[in-house]
């Protein structure tokens, strides 16, 4: 490469776009234009960055194997901070393999975290852990240790590991101080912030009160009944019983637990799981129906006894409290609102593909959301994208799609 080239790869290194652009701005040879998309990405301009690369990756001659795979590495980089979740994962892996082929383990370690900040974004645990641990430990680069540890960090804080998450993420700070890459590290501080704001609510006796993170984690390792209005299970110590797939079963679980140790007058429970706001005989035989059914799922932690006004719920266990973990934010679209509230843009094809459901739900999500002035999109067809600042004062960990301990 040519001493421009050489000094634009490093300004872009160190993390200054602007520099790169100053020595490559008016160049359309290929290496340039592979600097310039990368410039323009840092700068915030993810569709002409990806423009850019797609130019650099076909003027590369068939014998530049490494710098074409380079260039499909930074497009899914691209393509990843646009949330744009649906980009060829088997072309990322190809460029993998070819940099490793040729030597340049720093390029393929970063497509392999940018393959596993994927699948946490759509709540893949379970494969983001696998990936992570067949990665050989190769010494990094700072700026790719911090981005590593962001991994460990958030796949952990999905976990609730607050433990792990909280030393994952002093690597990171670290190694982003060493990178001296501003963007970086402001990365890793908000990271670090879903761990001093409030996560959930406790509700309990009458009374509720903000959750960190951290003391989730120990009311779930408690020894408390836990009625769970985040995943839709009730759990104690010993075990769980999901109920997501019942949804008048929870309400009820949630009414009683939310009452406990106090009964639930009948009106009261009919009015809560069933929306009726007349009650006559067909009410109360529904009522009877779905209580023995909710007795007969929840026989190994809990009974449900009847009493004069109603229904009041039972530990098993004499010396267990009973509680209510509920989300934050409750309102119908709250995990959509959770994705968007990143501060990234999002399409709805990517926010489908996240929350596990069909593209068209999500536009019916959205376009409710947007009437009630909750999230805003610019660009049109293909390339319109959702954005909402972030919710302030609380994070939205709780809201995501992936498995808690014991789920």
């Amino acid at each position: 490469m040519d001493s421009l080239i050489t000094a634009a790869a490093r300004s872009l290194a160190a993390g200054d776009p602007l520099g790169a652009l100053n020595r490559v701005a008016l160049r359309d040879d290929a290496p340039a234009l592979a600097l310039r998309g990368i410039a323009m990405a840092q700068l915030g301009d993810l569709d002409r960055a990806r423009a850019l690369v797609r130019r650099a990756a076909r003027a590369f001659g068939p014998k530049e194997a490494v710098a074409r795979a380079r260039c499909v590495v930074a497009e899914a980089e691209i393509a990843l901070a646009s949330r744009d979740l649906a980009w060829p994962v088997k072309a990322l892996e190809a460029a993998r393999a070819t940099l490793e082929a040729h030597g340049d383990q720093v390029n393929a370690a970063h497509a392999r975290y940018l393959a596993v900040r994927r699948l946490l974004l759509i709540g893949r645990l379970d494969e983001a852990e696998r990936s992570l641990a067949a990665f050989d430990g190769t010494p990094l680069p700072p700026a790719l240790t911090a981005v590593r540890e962001l991994v460990v960090a958030g796949i952990a804080m999905r976990r609730l590991r607050t433990k792990a998450a909280r030393v994952a993420l002093t690597k990171a700070g670290l190694a982003a101080r060493r990178a001296g890459i501003p963007a970086l590290t402001a990365e890793v501080d908000s990271a670090s912030l879903v761990l001093s704001t409030p996560a959930a609510r406790l509700i309990a006796r009458g009374g509720e009160r903000p959750l960190l993170l951290a003391e989730v984690e120990a009311l779930l390792a408690s020894k408390a009944l836990v009625v769970d209005a985040c995943r839709h299970v009730v759990r104690n110590e010993s075990g769980l019983v999901s109920l997501a797939t019942r949804p008048v079963l929870f309400a009820l679980a949630r009414v009683l637990g939310e009452a406990w140790p106090a009964d639930v007058p009948r009106d009261i429970l009919l009015a809560r799981a069933f929306g009726a706001k007349y009650v006559d005989e067909s009410h109360r035989a529904r009522l009877r129906v779905e209580i023995g059914r909710l007795r007969r799922e929840l026989q190994t932690v809990a009974r449900v006894n009847a009493t004069k006004r109603g229904f009041a719920l039972v530990p098993r266990r004499a010396d267990t409290e009973v509680v209510v973990l509920a989300r934050p934010v409750e309102e119908r679209h709250a995990a959509v609102l959770a994705f968007l509230a990143d501060g990234e843009s999002w399409s709805s094809s990517a926010l489908a593909l996240a929350l596990g459901t069909s593209q068209r739900s999500v536009q019916r999500a959205l376009d409710q959301l947007q009437a009630a002035g909750k999230v805003q999109f610019f660009g049109r067809a293909r390339s319109r994208r959702w954005i909402t600042p972030p919710v302030p004062g609380f994070t939205t960990t709780l809201l995501l799609p992936a498995a808690l301990p014991s789920d």
